[in-house]
C-alpha cells in the first residue's frame, strides 16, 4: 500500500509541475511596444538603412533556399530537436508577411512571437535581436514591407518528431532564458568610446555572432548575451559539421595574435594574410553578409572583438618552437605523423608550417588548429574544404579531401603532430575521434574503411 501510495502522489506531483507549467507558459505575454518616433515609412532613407540593417542580420542566410527567391524561406535548418523550415518574410499578403503591423514584426524579431501569439523556435535568433535599436526594427520593417518583392510560397512542415514538437514548452524557454520583453535594449554607454560601442551592437545585436560562437546550456540558451560574461563568443557548438571558433583574446584558440586588420580582412574577403581557416557556415555569412559592410563598420567590429579578455580556464595553446621545421627540413621524420605530413601537406603548408600568404593558411599558431574540439580540422582533412570568391577577392582557394587516402589511425596521427608541433600546443586526435567525423559526412563524402 505504502509503495502505491507514493506512485499515486508521485505522478500527482508531476501532472501538477506540468499543469504549472503550461500555465506559465499560456500566460498572456507582455511585449514592449516600439517607440511612437519610428514609423517603418516607405520613404527610400528608410528603405535602404533597412536593407543595410538585413544584410548586417544575414537574414537572407536563413530566409532563402537553395534556388529559391530571396526572403522566401523554405531552408532546412538542422537543430537538436529536428529540422525547421525558414519562413517567408517577403510582403506577400499570404504566405508571408504583407499583413504584419510593426507591432507585429516587432514581436516576431524581438520578442520570439508570430502574429499568431505562437512562440517561434530560437533557430530564430531573438535574444540577440532583443537588443536592436526601435529605429533599426522600424527600419528592417521598411525594407521588408517595401523594398522586397512578394512571393506565394509556403515552408514545409518542420519536421521534428512528437512530442517534441509540442510548442508551448518553446514559449517556457523564451519566458526563461530570452531577455525580458521590458529590458532596456543595448547599452551603449557602457563602452568609453563610441567607436567600440559601434562594433559592440552590430556583433551582440543583428550581427547575432554570439548565436554561433557563444557556449551554450544542456538547455540550449546561449550562456551569454553580451560581453559582461567571458562565456561570450568563447566558442560555440558544432553547426553543419563545423566547430564555430572563440572569438575572444586567447592566444592560439582565440582572436589574441590576429590583428586588426586580420579581423577584417577576414570578414572582407574570408581570408586574412595567416590564419583564417573558415568552415563553409561562417563562408556563406562572409558572401551573403559581413563583406557587404561598410569600411567603418567592419573596423568598428575588429575593434570591438579585440578589447575582449580571453576566456577563462585555458591554458595557451602556443609558444613558437624552430625545432620541427628544422627537422622536417633536414628530412628527419619523429614519427609516423611527420611521415603523413611530408607526404600530404607539406608541399602547400611548407615545412615551416608558415603556408603562403592569403592563400594557404600557417598550421602554427592558427586558431582552427589549436580550436579546443578538433572536430572542425578533422572535417577538412576528410573531406576537404574551399573559400568562396567574394568582391575583394574572387578567386575560389580548395583544399582537396584526404578521406579517400587516409585511415583512421593515419588521419589521427597526422592531425595529432599537425596540432602538437611548430610550438602548437593543442590536444592530440583520437582515431574514434576521426571515426565519428567521417560517419557523420554525407553519402557524398563518406568513404568507408
Amino acid at each position: 500500500m505504502k509503495t502505491l501510495a507514493r506512485t499515486v502522489f508521485a505522478l500527482l506531483g508531476l501532472v501538477l509541475v506540468l499543469l504549472g507549467a503550461l500555465t506559465f507558459a499560456l500566460l498572456p505575454t507582455h511585449t514592449r511596444q516600439i517607440a511612437a518616433g519610428p514609423s517603418g515609412g516607405s520613404d527610400a532613407a528608410s528603405i535602404e538603412r533597412g536593407r543595410y540593417l538585413a544584410v548586417a542580420a544575414d537574414c537572407i542566410g536563413c530566409h532563402t533556399a537553395p534556388g529559391g527567391k530571396p526572403f522566401a524561406g523554405g531552408l532546412a535548418l538542422d537543430s537538436p530537436l529536428g529540422k525547421i523550415y525558414s519562413t517567408n518574410i517577403t510582403p506577400h499578403p499570404e504566405s508571408g508577411i504583407g499583413k504584419f503591423t510593426l507591432d507585429d514584426f516587432d514581436r516576431a524579431v524581438r520578442h520570439g512571437i508570430d502574429d499568431e501569439g505562437m512562440t517561434l523556435y530560437p533557430a530564430m535568433p531573438y535574444p540577440s535581436y532583443s537588443l536592436m535599436s526601435d529605429s533599426d526594427i522600424a527600419a528592417l520593417y521598411s525594407y521588408f514591407l517595401h523594398g522586397v518583392e512578394p512571393v506565394a510560397s509556403s515552408a514545409p512542415a518542420n519536421d521534428i518528431p512528437w512530442p517534441l514538437s509540442i510548442r508551448w514548452p518553446v514559449a517556457i524557454w523564451r519566458k526563461l532564458f530570452s531577455p525580458s520583453p521590458d529590458a532596456p535594449g543595448f547599452n551603449a554607454s557602457r563602452y568609453a568610446d563610441p567607436f567600440v560601442a559601434r562594433g559592440a551592437y552590430l556583433v551582440q545585436a543583428p550581427g547575432h555572432c554570439g548565436a554561433c560562437h557563444t557556449p551554450r546550456a544542456f538547455t540550449l540558451q546561449e550562456k551569454a548575451l553580451d560581453d559582461s560574461s567571458t562565456s561570450f563568443l568563447a566558442g560555440g557548438p558544432e553547426i553543419g559539421g563545423w566547430v564555430a571558433v572563440n572569438l575572444r583574446g586567447n592566444a592560439g584558440d582565440g582572436l589574441g595574435d590576429w590583428s586588426k586588420d586580420d579581423i577584417v580582412a577576414t570578414l572582407r574577403t574570408a581570408r586574412n594574410a595567416t590564419q583564417a581557416v573558415i568552415g563553409a557556415p561562417m563562408s556563406e555569412v562572409v558572401v551573403h553578409s559581413t563583406q557587404h559592410l561598410n569600411e567603418a563598420d567592419l573596423q568598428a567590429i575588429a575593434a570591438y572583438l579585440k578589447t575582449l579578455a580571453p576566456s577563462s580556464g585555458r591554458a595557451v595553446k602556443f609558444a613558437a618552437n624552430p625545432a620541427t621545421a628544422a627537422a622536417l627540413a633536414q628530412g628527419r621524420e619523429a614519427d609516423r605523423g611527420a611521415e603523413l605530413y611530408d607526404d600530404n601537406c607539406a608541399a602547400c603548408h611548407r615545412s615551416d608550417g608558415a603556408g603562403s600568404p592569403t592563400a594557404l593558411p600557417q598550421i602554427a599558431d592558427n586558431s582552427s588548429v589549436l580550436a579546443e574540439d578538433p572536430n572542425s580540422l578533422i572535417r577538412l582533412v576528410l573531406a576537404g574544404g574551399s573559400l568562396p570568391g567574394t568582391e575583394a577577392a574572387p578567386s575560389t582557394l580548395g583544399m582537396p579531401a584526404f578521406a579517400w587516402r587516409l585511415s583512421d589511425e593515419e588521419a589521427a596521427e597526422l592531425l595529432t603532430f599537425i596540432r602538437t608541433n611548430w610550438g602548437n600546443r593543442a590536444s592530440g586526435v583520437t582515431a574514434a575521434e576521426v571515426a565519428r567525423v567521417r560517419d557523420s559526412l554525407t553519402a557524398h563524402t563518406r568513404i568507408r574503411q
